[in-house]
């Protein structure tokens, strides 16, 4: 309610919105959040990650990974190393071929960082 005197401004700014608390994320964490749901904002990359979540022994080789997708082992790669810099899946070297392993609650703590702010 406005006092005798009180400008829109003084009005506004004490009628507005709370200040952000403490629990919001710092620079550091914002980054790292844009970076893994920016690797899941790509359809071929979901996909990938969820060819590997429903996997029998939750790994799958880079050569496994391509027919689905319908891509090129190249590009299948680099999908899996935009995926492996977030955080999302873990990359082995084998011989001549690479396995993906999904990082165990790497999404689920992605979700939560954002929703319990």
């Amino acid at each position: 309610m406005a006092t005798p005197g009180s400008t829109t401004e003084e009005i506004t700014a004490r009628t507005c919105c709370a200040p952000a608390n403490d629990a919001a994320l710092d620079d550091s964490r914002s980054q790292h959040l844009a970076q893994v749901f920016k690797a899941l904002g790509d359809p071929a990359r979901v996909k990938l990650f969820s060819l590997i979540v429903a996997s029998a022994d939750g790994e799958m080789c880079v050569c496994d990974l391509t027919e689905p997708v319908g891509l090129s082992q190249s590009t299948v790669s680099h999908h899996m190393k935009l995926l492996v810099e977030a955080g999302l899946v873990t990359r082995e070297q084998r011989g001549r071929w690479a396995y993906y392993r999904t990082v165990d609650g790497a999404v689920e703590k992605a979700a939560r960082s954002v929703l319990t702010v």
